[in-house]
């Protein structure tokens, strides 16, 4: 239903269909009005994950590392409305590595437009402006406690241009290659490649190229308030309700179906979480909680939409199970992705991807066959979104390495022993979380 609005939309930006183009169609207020809302539920995340993260912090670094989200919300907004959304939504440029409109650059050329779907192009272009915030914040959290802030600023602002845009291109817009890929494209509802994938995996590659905080694993590391991080976890739940079932873009069947794919899931996924806690450790923690909450969210993402609840419990259940043996092989292998963003996001996200293409719902199989020409099974769409999957994580890898060269090279990336130990709230920002004396 996405490809079909979005690609609707374009055609009619582009004037492709003239005749159609001329008569402009019509508000309608109640999608209007639920995309408006989805809007400020996706932004909604961004504080939500500042107070995640930031709880799971020392206290030294609490407000330094809730700054990475925030300034997310200033970079990213500045470069979408500029250039990001010509970028993502325009015509393939370059081989089709990246689109291109000229009529985009600072939304200049939809003022006016309303898609075919009776929503103004406005709200589109806002409501995934904030999925290009919240990907580089999430990706974050496996560098916490030891990136220099000004390094941050430039790296997001690389990332941004030539991970994110590139990929959002690839899945998202009409002429995207993996938006065509096999009968009826591969699946990603609502960000499990473009967002979760591409900033666990980046994430990850960041981590090992900085190394360890100073004094890990020897050190424990503890929390500094879990009672935010629960907080964080709760206003992420409510968020990624505008998250997927915004994704539908529109207000209706598919918008309930992927709205209540989304509220199983997650639920799923903090019960798994518990009981393999209980059965493993005697206790069922807030963090671990909170975490089952995050993995099921991220494995319904790229499936919100073509998978039934059945299929959302599988689905969560299964990603919080794989997440958890996937943090601790992290704490074997002792790499340091601070706050788990790969650990979460990225297996997640890798397990929603593929696991969806064998709970996906009949009649996408039947309309899947029906352009294929013949019979599209379950394992043929298994091999399209482990394509999409491999590509994304290979170019995420490869180019976050590049990237991170640069920033090394330039401005420098790892802060210094003695910003470390102060932490990065005094070093970075002159101020204090807690207005404590001696953080921890």
């Amino acid at each position: 239903m996405r490809k079909r609005l979005m690609m609707l939309a374009v055609f009619l930006s582009v004037g492709f269909f003239p005749a159609l183009a001329a008569a402009t169609p019509e508000i309608d207020t109640g999608a209007t009005a639920w995309m408006l809302t989805s809007t400020a539920l996706v932004l909604l995340m961004i504080p939500g994950l500042a107070m995640f993260y930031g709880g799971l912090v020392r206290s030294k670094n609490v407000l330094g590392t809730m700054m990475h989200s925030f300034a997310a919300m200033g970079v990213m907004s500045v470069l979408w409305v500029a250039v990001s959304y010509s970028m993502t939504f325009g015509e393939n440029v370059l081989g089709g590595w990246i689109g291109w409109n000229s009529d985009y650059l600072f939304l200049r050329g939809i003022d006016h437009t309303i898609m075919e779907e009776g929503v103004p192009e406005y709200v589109f272009s806002m409501f995934q402006g904030k999925f290009a915030i919240i990907t580089p914040a999430l990706l974050a959290g496996a560098v916490a406690e030891r990136v220099k802030f000004k390094s941050y600023l430039l790296f997001i602002t690389l990332w941004g241009l030539l991970v994110y845009n590139p990929l959002c291109h690839w899945v998202w817009a009409p002429d995207g290659f993996l938006f065509n890929l096999g009968a009826d494209g591969a699946i990603d509802f609502a960000g499990g490649t473009v967002v979760h994938i591409s900033a666990g995996v980046s994430g990850l590659v960041a981590a090992l190229y900085l190394g360890a905080r100073r004094g890990y694993p020897q050190r424990q590391m503890r929390p500094n308030n879990l009672v935010i991080t629960l907080i964080g976890a709760g206003l992420l739940w409510v968020g990624w309700f505008g998250f997927n079932a915004g994704s539908s873009v529109s207000s209706g069947l598919t918008t309930a179906q992927a709205l209540t794919a989304t509220q199983v899931a997650a639920a799923a996924g903090a019960l798994m979480w518990m009981v393999i806690e209980l059965t493993h450790q005697g206790k069922a923690t807030a963090l671990g909680f909170a975490s089952g909450i995050l993995a099921g969210l991220v494995a319904v993402t790229p499936a919100a939409g073509v998978v039934q609840p059945a299929g959302a419990l599988i689905l969560g259940a299964v990603a919080s199970l794989v997440c958890y043996f996937a943090i601790i092989l992290k704490d074997k292998w002792g790499y340091d992705d601070s706050l788990d963003a790969f650990g979460v996001h990225g297996v997640g996200g890798i397990v929603g991807a593929l696991l969806l293409a064998f709970l996906i719902r009949p009649e996408w199989m039947t309309n899947a066959s029906e352009l294929a020409g013949g019979i599209w099974t379950a394992w043929d769409q298994f091999v399209v979104q482990a394509a999409a999957v491999g590509i994304a994580i290979v170019y995420a890898l490869v180019v976050t390495m590049v990237l991170l060269w640069i920033v090394q090279k330039t401005v420098g990336l790892k802060s210094t022993p003695e910003e470390e130990m102060q932490g990065l709230d005094p070093s970075y920002h002159g101020e204090r979380g807690y207005g404590m004396l001696n953080p921890n």
